[in-house]
C-alpha cells in the first residue's frame, strides 16, 4: 500500500513518488545508495536516503538499502565512513554512523509494521549501538570515532552525540518490541542526554558555527519543552536567512537545503508549526528542472553550490514534508509529544 503522496503544501514541489524515484535512480544494484550518481557513500546519508525511499513507498528499494548496510557492517559493529566504487576512501569508524541504523530501521518499521524486518535487522542494530556505547566517556559524551589503526579520537561532537541520542532512543524502542532488555543502553542514553543538555564544555564548541549544533539537541529530544523553544529563538537570526533557508555555517552566506529541511523537522518536533510551514515554503523553488533539490545556494547572488544532486537532500525534504502533513505512520518519529507518550505508556 502506498500513501497519498502529493507535495501540494509548498509552491509546486514535485510529488513524493517522483522524489522516491530520484533516490532509487541513484541506488546501486547491491542496495548501496551513494550521495549522487558516481559519488561517494557514507552510512549516515545512505540511511537518510533509505528513509526517503520508505516515505515515498519504495519499500523493496528501502529493504535492499538496509540489507546492504547489514552485509557491509564491520565485525566491531561499525562501518567505514566513506567508500566510492567499492573502494574505501575514509577509514574512520564514526560512532554516529554506527548507531544511526536504528533510526532508519525503526522509521521503516513504523511505516510497514514488519516485525520480521526488525528481527532480521536486530543483530546489526544492536552491534552498531554497542559500538557507540562502548566509546562513552564517564560524563556522558561519546567519542566520535576510531581511526584506521583502531585508536579512539577522544573528541566529542554535539551534533554527532545528539544523533546518537536519537539512535539509542529508537534502538530501545525496537528492543521493547522484540522483548529485549537493554539496561546498559538505557543508562548510556540518560547520561548522554544530561551531557547534551547541561555540559556544553564536553563538546568541540568550534563546531557551534554550524547550524546543526544549534538545532540537533532539540531535534533529538535531549533539549525539550521551554528550553527547546528558548534555544531555537536565541540563535534564530544567527542561522536563518529569510526566503533562502538555514546557513550551514553562521559566518558564511550559504544556505543548504538539507539543514533547512531539518530545521523544519525540529520545529515540527516541538509543535512550532507556523514557523515550520514558513521555512518549508522557502524550499519550493530550490530545485533543478528534473525536480531534484539543490544541495545549497549562496545569497544574495543565488549561485547554486555545489551542483551535485544528492539523494539524502531529497530524503531530508521528504522527512520534513511528512512531519508537517502526517502522511505516513512515521511522521511523528522526531516529535517530542510522541516520545513522551511512548515513555509514559511503558512505565
Amino acid at each position: 500500500m502506498k500513501y497519498n503522496l502529493s507535495l501540494s503544501e509548498a509552491s509546486s514541489l514535485i510529488s513524493a513518488e517522483e522524489l522516491g524515484a530520484f533516490i532509487a535512480s541513484i541506488q546501486k544494484e547491491n542496495g548501496e545508495i551513494p550521495w549522487s550518481q558516481g559519488g561517494k557513500t557514507d552510512p549516515w546519508d545512505h540511511i537518510e536516503s533509505a528513509m526517503g525511499l520508505s516515505i515515498s513507498g519504495y519499500y523493496k528499494e528501502a529493504l535492499r538499502a538496509y540489507n546492504w548496510l547489514r552485509e557491509s557492517q564491520l565485525p566491531d559493529g561499525s562501518w567505514w565512513s566513506g567508500i566510492k566504487n567499492g573502494e574505501i576512501i575514509d577509514y574512520t569508524k564514526d560512532t554516529n554512523f554506527s548507531s544511526y541504523m536504528a533510526v532508519g530501521v525503526f522509521h521503516h518499521y513504523l511505516i510497514t509494521r514488519d516485525v520480521q524486518f526488525l528481527e532480521s535487522m536486530w543483530p546489526a542494530v544492536s552491534q552498531g549501538i554497542q559500538y557507540a556505547v562502548n566509546m562513552q566517556a564517564p560524563e556522558g559524551e561519546i567519542f566520535w570515532a576510531r581511526n584506521k589503526e583502531d585508536v579512539i579520537d577522544r573528541m566529542a561532537l554535539l551534533t554527532g552525540c545528539s544523533s546518537i541520542y536519537m539512535s539509542i532512543k529508537c534502538a530501545l524502542a525496537i528492543a521493547e518490541i522484540l522483548g529485549k532488555q537493554q539496561p546498559q543502553w538505557q543508562a548510556a542514553h540518560k547520561i548522554l542526554g544530561m551531557a547534551i543538555k547541561n555540559k556544553p564544555n564536553l563538546f568541540n564548541m568550534i563546531k557551534f558555527r554550524f547550524s546543526m549544533d544549534w538545532y540537533y539537541p532539540v531535534l533529538c529530544g535531549a533539549v525539550s519543552g521551554a528550553e527547546a523553544k528558548k534555544r531555537i529563538d536565541k540563535y534564530w537570526e544567527k542561522f536563518v536567512e529569510p526566503e533562502w533557508g538555514v546557513r550551514c555555517v553562521s559566518d558564511r552566506p550559504w544556505a543548504t537545503i538539507a539543514e533547512t529541511a531539518e530545521l523544519v523537522l525540529t520545529l515540527a518536533a516541538i509543535d512550532d508549526l507556523p514557523r515550520a510551514k514558513m521555512v518549508f515554503s522557502w524550499l519550493g523553488d530550490k530545485r533543478f528542472s528534473d525536480g531534484s533539490f539543490w544541495m545549497g545556494v549562496t545569497f544574495p547572488d543565488g549561485v547554486i553550490w555545489p551542483e551535485e544532486k544528492t539523494g539524502w537532500t531529497a530524503a531530508a525534504v521528504l522527512l520534513a514534508w511528512d512531519a508537517l502533513n502526517e502522511i505516513t505512520p512515521a511522521s511523528q518519529l522526531f516529535n517530542h509529544r510522541y516520545w513522551a507518550a511512548k515513555l509514559k505508556n511503558t512505565q
